[in-house]
């Protein structure tokens, strides 16, 4: 066991039926990177995230966070202390933004309502919200507004890694900008792991401290935006990256 991977798969296969989507995964996240999944449809990055916190469950090998085989753990109290955000709103429609954000803390501060309500406003300051939505429905929110509730109620239970399947995909590019320049700051300031999919090459490149790239389930290259751009190791990646690879 590498002592400082914070997320580590070791020899992880996933099978359909005869389908093999992912055979012999084996790779290591650092605690406080954030790293970006990109490749072509169908390549295995929701699947590889899902897998992280319990959602898919894997045919073989292993899974660890913090040193701990997950197959041994309890699922809830993992999903619990990992934040997912996905794209689109997937918001409690019938409840409020404020009780959106507090829904896990509620569980996890066991009715400490005031220690619950400074967790609300720390994260509502953190993604950019104005106090008054706090009273507002997701339907009288826009969709850039509606992804920052999300985000902020995925970290509300203060997580050390967050998972992030797309999430800006759904909003304009104005706010998929700012919406990246928001998830970077919280990067730089919590030093939270992120794991992040995108189909998006400049986001990727933009957000990643590091950057995996998949190719039918496996790994083909793995490290800095700056090595990659400097070096791709085959065309699959030459043809990915295309005009990005002098993307600044």
């Amino acid at each position: 066991m590498e002592q400082n991977c914070h997320i580590q798969f070791k020899h992880v296969d996933k099978f359909y039926g005869e389908n093999k989507l992912i055979q012999d995964l084996n790779f290591c996240i650092e605690k406080g990177e954030f790293v970006t999944l990109i490749g072509s449809s169908g390549s295995g990055k929701t699947t590889i995230l899902k897998m992280i916190n319990g959602l898919i469950p894997i045919n073989s090998g292993e899974i660890f966070i913090n040193n701990k085989n997950i197959a041994n753990e309890n699922m809830i109290m993992l999903r619990r202390n990992i934040g997912y955000a996905i794209q689109g709103s997937v918001l409690f429609p019938h409840m409020t933004v404020e009780k959106n954000i507090s829904y896990v803390p509620n569980l996890l501060n066991k009715g400490d309502k005031e220690r619950t309500r400074k967790t609300v406003k720390k994260w509502m300051d953190i993604v950019g919200l104005e106090k008054d939505m706090l009273s507002r429905y997701p339907d009288e929110l826009s969709g850039g507004q509606q992804q920052r509730v999300g985000i902020a109620r995925s970290l509300a239970a203060n997580p050390d890694i967050l998972l992030m399947d797309e999430p800006f995909g759904a909003v304009d590019e104005i706010t998929r900008k700012q919406l990246q320049e928001e998830i970077k700051r919280i990067h730089n300031e919590t030093g939270i792991t992120i794991v992040f999919v995108t189909h998006d090459i400049r986001e990727a490149l933009s957000l990643g401290t590091k950057i995996m790239i998949l190719q039918e389930g496996d790994i083909v290259q793995y490290d800095t935006p700056e090595k990659i751009k400097e070096n791709q190791q085959n065309s699959y990646i030459k043809d990915l990256l295309g005009e990005y690879i002098d993307f600044e």
